[in-house]
């Protein structure tokens, strides 16, 4: 029985010798392939959040107060320029008109009488002074009255698109309340926040931005057909945020973008001594990325790394590794903390120049 249970212990014992020398050899015969990250002058593409506003958008209020006549429009109908909106009840504001129309006719009579007269010396030059100026009263009281008139029919002040009717046929409109919205939105802006370091560069490096052409990237993922400009930057800084705000221009022939919609600014940034790595190097672990830094010994050592910015197949770096650090390239899934591999080295750039070409 003694002797069985000896002879067992000496099988189990070479079976994992057996494994233990399988798996060494496996480790020595891959290769892997290492390289370092290039420090390059380049440039990529980054988002920015943006909010999205008509050129012209405009509330549409009451200049008077009364009861709503006539609806003429509906709820995302296209107006040309001038066309008729609202009516609100003329009736008394005609009356008022034509009470102002008549005391200027009455005016004009009683200067007319008065100027006769003094032609023939039998009322002062004084009387004519007082009729004149009775008339210009009268005059100006009509002209506000027929102002008060014309303010009845609502009109758009430009071409654009109606928003919601608040209000419906025969509500009670006091004056200065709000009837609608108008936007045209035929070009359209895009907002969005920079960062000052970013400001900085974007302000420094024209040569790089001579086109100054951004994209937008919509809610639901793709990008807007046509390219905007960035044509103004405001003048401060938000001391909160330490961002600064600028505005792009958008065109929208296709009416597709509309005030209050949501996107990204796509712009791109210009970058010096910008330390790069292929993507396919780094791995993530709860939203974090990390490389492989291999050591002189060929040994792995797990290294967490900081995303400035992404271009196709390549990270830029903001922080985690230098230009001297020697990474892993490929087999990240394959090797765990502390391995011992067997290297090959990749010339950095031609790496970098072949994922370049495959993108292209």
């Amino acid at each position: 029985m003694k002797r069985i249970a000896i002879l067992s212990g000496l099988i189990a014992l070479i079976s994992l010798t057996s494994c233990n020398s399988k798996k060494e050899e496996k480790e020595v015969a891959e290769t892997f392939s290492v390289t370092n990250p290039v420090v390059v002058d380049t440039s990529f593409t980054k988002e920015y959040v943006s909010q999205i506003r008509s050129v012209k958008n405009i509330e549409i209020r009451a200049l008077e107060k009364g009861f709503l006549q006539k609806i003429y429009v509906d709820e995302g109908q296209y107006v040309k320029a001038g066309q008729i909106l609202f009516k609100i009840l003329p009736t008394m504001y005609e009356a008022e008109y034509q009470k102002a129309l008549a005391e200027v006719k009455a005016s004009e009579i009683e200067l007319q009488n008065t100027k006769d007269l003094a032609d023939k010396n039998v009322v002062s030059k004084n009387e004519l002074a007082v009729a004149k100026a009775k008339l210009d009263q009268a005059r100006a009281e009509m002209a506000m009255a027929k102002f008060h008139l014309s303010a009845t029919d609502i009109r758009a002040p430009f071409a654009g698109t109606i928003d919601r009717l608040p209000k419906k046929l025969g509500s009670l409109i006091d004056e200065g309340e709000l009837l609608t919205s108008l936007s045209d939105n035929s070009e359209m802006y895009a907002y969005f926040n920079v960062s000052e370091p970013e400001y900085l560069d974007y302000e420094t490096d024209i040569k790089n931005r001579a086109q100054n052409q951004v994209g937008l990237l919509l809610a639901n993922g793709t990008p807007l057909k046509y390219k905007g400009k960035v044509e103004v930057i405001e003048s401060e800084f938000d001391s909160e945020t330490g961002n600064i705000a600028f505005r792009s221009r958008f065109p929208n022939p296709d009416k597709l973008l509309k005030n209050g919609e949501t996107g990204k600014v796509l712009m791109t940034v210009p970058l010096k001594n910008a330390l790069v790595i292929p993507q396919k190097a780094t791995y993530e672990i709860q939203d974090k990325k990390y490389v492989f830094l291999v050591d002189k010994n060929c040994i792995v050592h797990s290294q967490e790394i900081e995303i400035k910015g992404e271009m196709p197949d390549l990270y830029v770096l903001k922080s985690g590794v230098s230009a001297s650090d020697m990474i892993l390239l490929e087999g990240v899934q394959k090797v765990k903390e502390g391995d011992k591999i067997k290297c090959k080295t990749m010339d950095p750039k031609l790496v970098i120049e072949h994922l370049r070409l495959k993108a292209e």
